[in-house]
């Protein structure tokens, strides 16, 4: 991993799978630059949702989470580049696809609260990255390797 990158945890959610955007996020997210470097199509279940969404687990929509969570495959990915959860955050767009800026994931493909097509770390929440990839994947299935468009992506790299 070079000095400038992070890793960040992204999901396609199960509204995102069904309606066939699994290749549009990661297209998105492969243009802006962002390398990615594990992906694992997956049923989740019950339990995976419930350690998932820990932080929510006193809520009174928890319940719904986990079910949603589960309701058919997703698409869990880990992507790196500089800033990379900031980014991420950034084309997914606000929470509340109502209030998602057009051009953004949320503000083109969503239109409910809960089915908002795309799940990704927070970059406020300390932690949440490494917590999140380490629910899904195990490190040996974290690829590092360079790409060959990284020196035309990142200014510090030699041209």
């Amino acid at each position: 991993m070079s000095h400038h990158d992070e890793r960040t945890f992204v999901m396609v959610k199960p509204d995102g799978v069904q309606r066939n955007l699994t290749g549009e996020v990661i297209t998105r997210l492969e243009e802006r630059g962002l390398k990615l470097v594990a992906a694992k199509f997956m049923q989740i279940d019950e339990d995976l949702a419930q350690q998932h969404y820990g932080e929510h687990e006193d809520k009174p929509f928890f319940d719904d989470l986990v079910e949603f969570i589960t309701s058919g495959p997703v698409m869990a990915m880990v992507w790196e580049g500089a800033d990379a959860t900031r980014q991420v955050r950034r084309m997914m767009g606000a929470t509340d696809p109502a209030e998602a800026a057009p051009g953004t994931i949320r503000g083109d493909y969503g239109l409910d609260l809960s089915q908002n097509v795309i799940h990704g770390s927070d970059h406020e929440d300390e932690g949440a990255n490494e917590r999140e990839i380490e629910l899904f994947f195990d490190e040996d299935e974290l690829v590092d390797y360079a790409r060959a468009d990284e020196p035309w992506v990142y200014e510090d790299e030699s041209h």
